[in-house]
């Protein structure tokens, strides 16, 4: 038996990196009895003659969109233009990743296409970012991103035609992977990239996933996704279990009018309890 990770999946086959070789493998049938999928990310343990999965090793961590397993940051690779930004859905995927107990980084792009106002509100929205700990980078600032990286797996992450691959691409030209158009009517990417697949650009491993254009949060309680918006945690409310919604004396309501907390994430915080999820 051997021990790898596994870097890539196409449908029922495995790519298992062990040291400087790869193993293309196929999970023994006991995963689907015990109803276990292997994912990108795992640590295995592999039959490299006869090309199995024989076990897997356990996770410290795992997201299920996209599905990955024991990444230590997800890049959150969020468009301000074409498509354009959402708040909402940075938002939805911030809860995802904390909720997974992995740490966020959010790299903007597209900073080139903005209106000098639509600029202000995105210097904004960063520095708030920022201030509750959640480095932001831009596009233009790879250099810096790649720094902060160093040796860690990294899962690239965000909406269709945010510019994950094409990040990839300008990190390491030679990777030459397909990037698409965007569709104009739909103001949304199309997909391209097909499946996960980790790819090693200076010394970082960063993790290609296909794209989306939605997210819902239907599997965590309201308790869960209150607790995902660290911030709220800071501040005080009379009821011990306050879900900051129509409570009285409530911390977080009154720090939203005093302009601590960004008005635009509270109130994607109520769309999300609310079931607000489109």
């Amino acid at each position: 038996m051997l021990e790898g990770i596994i870097i890539k999946n196409i449908s029922n086959c495995y790519t298992v990196a062990v040291k400087d070789k790869t193993y293309d493998c196929v999970p023994r049938g006991k995963f689907r009895k015990e109803k276990k999928t292997p994912l990108v990310g795992d640590h295995c343990l592999i039959d490299a003659k006869e090309q199995y999965i024989l076990e897997l090793l356990p996770r410290k961590n795992c997201l299920s969109r996209p599905s990955v397993a024991n990444t230590d940051y997800a890049l959150i690779v969020t468009s301000l233009k074409k498509p354009d930004f959402s708040s909402l859905l940075l938002d939805k995927e911030l809860s995802c990743i904390f909720l997974a107990n992995i740490k966020p980084v959010i790299c903007f792009t597209k900073e080139d296409l903005l209106k000098e106002e639509e600029k202000k509100r995105y210097l904004t929205l960063r520095s708030y970012y920022e201030k509750i700990g959640i480095p932001c980078f831009s596009n233009t600032e790879l250099d810096d991103l790649i720094k902060f990286l160093q040796g860690s797996i990294v899962v690239l992450t965000g909406q269709t035609g945010a510019g994950k691959t094409t990040i990839l691409n300008k990190i390491s030209p030679e990777l030459n992977l397909k990037t698409n158009e965007i569709s104009t009517a739909l103001n949304r990417g199309k997909h391209t990239t097909r499946h996960t697949e980790i790819h090693v650009v200076k010394n970082v491993w960063f993790c290609d996933t296909p794209g989306f254009s939605s997210l819902e949060l239907t599997n965590y309680t309201k308790e869960e996704i209150r607790d995902s918006f660290i911030e709220f945690q800071e501040y005080s409310c009379y009821y011990r279990d306050c879900m900051h919604m129509r409570e009285p004396d409530c911390g977080v309501k009154d720090s939203v009018e005093k302009g601590d907390i960004l008005k635009s994430r509270y109130e994607n915080y109520q769309k999300i309890v609310k079931g607000e999820l489109q």
